[in-house]
């Protein structure tokens, strides 16, 4: 795994981008990269572009580094044709930039459905579309009879829209294929010129589900494009937000998972604890889904001992209350029957993608950035990262289970160990106003890894932001969990994966 450092000695680097560094490469290189990846030497983070450039994110063991390529032409080497994982990323960076992957094996277009009155929006320049929407080829599948049950983008109750193309063999799932973008927010574009207030507030809005993580992710990057250290307080805080974040969203998904097996007293249950914990975490920051409250420089509310009081009573409730609702979920046989070795997704393909979160970590994977390459607060606390095998829904329910268990566990060691002080710094000073810098941010949500990339002018605005979504690695996977399961299985399927349709559409 030392070619990454090798690459990094032998190409030129530049000292813009922090905490980590940026290789110059040309095409051999970025061809090179991209073979590694494929040979599973590496792990791809993202890709993603300017209107001149792209830009590949890769991690080994010993290294975390930004791969940079111009593209004067327009065009670039596909890292898709060797490595499947980048494909809808680099179908994205066509939509959005123009730039051309060269031997790209999918030419379809992936966020732009014809829509947007322009082509290629943030590119050097934006054609005038062809009048009327796209047609989209979904892809054939060829057997003994088959037929296609199209499901989607408007589903049945409060959900995002994306469109599921199945094709089936009598109930059972020959192919899926997903066509998603259609809540495409055009975030890089508006990010381009916002200032950090509300550059902050549109990180905070990828995903709702997710602002927190989204919000740290931000707010990290920043810092260190500036050389900034948030007050230590604020770092503890954000923590405690993250971890208040991870509990709703695993509480909600194992009752959901549930719903969807039709046992709807799991469902109930695990509704009233993901309940207080979002009253929990008004009390404590005041708002439910802690929007907004992490910003660059740290955070922008404190903990009264009010809300300290109240996060310890949820910790107690949830202690008290949760370890019966997993005894009702692993002695329900019917239960069991709808979620055991359904939608496996075999440990092979999840390291193949590079798959982090639940997702991952129920096939195989330990990844978890909070661990390695790891990041205060979560460097100086005491946390197991959950894991599991089998790959099916049983699985990813499981690890969800055992990270609730864990951030019970972290939340009492934040609320112990909370340090006093400030929790802002203040970024209007004359030192923080220097020439173009970059900052890369890798945290943990609750899906996942996000990463976020930013870069500042001397204003301290924003010049450009690129945010990645854990989903990007995982709605594919999904794809492969479902194929020879029935097609009423996909709903328990698509819940126990629950990646965010607006996360990935950006």
């Amino acid at each position: 795994m030392a070619w990454l450092g090798e690459i990094m000695r032998q190409r030129p680097l530049d000292d813009v981008l922090r905490p980590y560094a940026r290789v110059i490469a040309d095409k051999d290189t970025w061809q090179s990269a991209a073979g590694r990846l494929a040979m599973g030497e590496a792990r791809l983070l993202s890709l993603w572009a300017e209107p001149d450039a792209v830009h590949m994110a890769l991690e080994t063991d010993a290294a975390l580094a930004v791969m940079s390529l111009a593209c004067p032409g327009g065009s670039f080497p596909s890292v898709g044709r060797m490595y499947r994982p980048a494909l809808r990323l680099e179908r994205t960076i066509r939509d959005l930039y123009g730039l051309r992957p060269e031997g790209c094996p999918d030419d379809r277009g992936w966020l732009d459905h014809g829509r947007w009155g322009v082509r290629h929006p943030l590119g050097a320049g934006a054609d005038a579309p062809a009048v009327g929407g796209d047609t989209y080829a979904f892809l054939t599948a060829e057997g003994p009879p088959l037929h296609q049950i199209p499901v989607g983008p408007v589903h049945a109750g409060i959900i995002e829209p994306g469109h599921f193309r199945f094709s089936a063999n009598g109930e059972t799932v020959v192919r899926l294929e997903e066509r998603l973008g259609y809540v495409h927010k055009g975030i890089d574009g508006l990010m381009i010129g916002a200032n950090l207030e509300r550059a902050a507030k549109l990180a905070a809005r990828v995903s709702g589900d997710s602002t927190v993580a989204y919000s740290i992710a931000f707010a990290r990057a920043v810092e260190a494009a500036l050389g900034l250290e948030a007050p230590r307080r604020s770092v503890w805080l954000a923590a405690l937000m993250a971890e208040l974040e991870r509990l709703a969203n695993h509480l909600g998904d194992i009752g959901a998972i549930a719903n969807d097996a039709s046992f709807s007293l799991l469902h109930a249950h695990c509704g009233i604890l993901r309940e207080q914990v979002l009253r929990t975490s008004a009390v404590c920051f005041g708002h439910r889904l802690m929007m907004d409250r992490v910003v660059p420089g740290g955070v922008a509310v404190d903990l009264s001992s009010e809300g300290a009081g109240a996060a310890r009573a949820l910790v107690r409730t949830i202690e008290r209350q949760f370890p019966e609702l997993v005894e009702l979920y692993d002695n329900t046989t019917s239960l069991q029957d709808r979620t055991v070795a359904t939608g496996i997704l075999s440990p092979a393909l999840a390291r193949q993608y590079g798959a982090g979160g639940f997702v991952g970590r129920a096939s195989g994977g330990s990844r978890d950035v909070r661990k390695a390459p790891g990041y205060a607060p979560y460097t100086g606390l005491a946390f197991d990262v959950p894991t599991r095998d089998q790959g099916d829904v049983d699985a990813r329910v499981w690890v969800r289970i055992e990270e609730v268990r864990q951030s019970v566990r972290l939340v009492g060691q934040l609320l112990d160990g909370l340090p006093g002080g400030p929790v802002r710094a203040d970024l209007s000073r004359p030192e923080f106003r220097k020439p173009t810098a970059e900052g890369l941010a890798l945290i943990e949500g609750f899906r996942g890894d996000v990463l976020v990339w930013v870069r500042l002018d001397p204003d301290v605005n924003v010049l450009r932001c690129h945010l990645r979504d854990p989903s990007w690695f995982q709605w594919p996977l999904l794809e492969a969990a479902i194929e020879g399961n029935i097609v009423a299985d996909f709903p328990l399927c698509n819940k126990s994966f629950n990646c965010s349709y607006s996360g990935h559409d950006l």
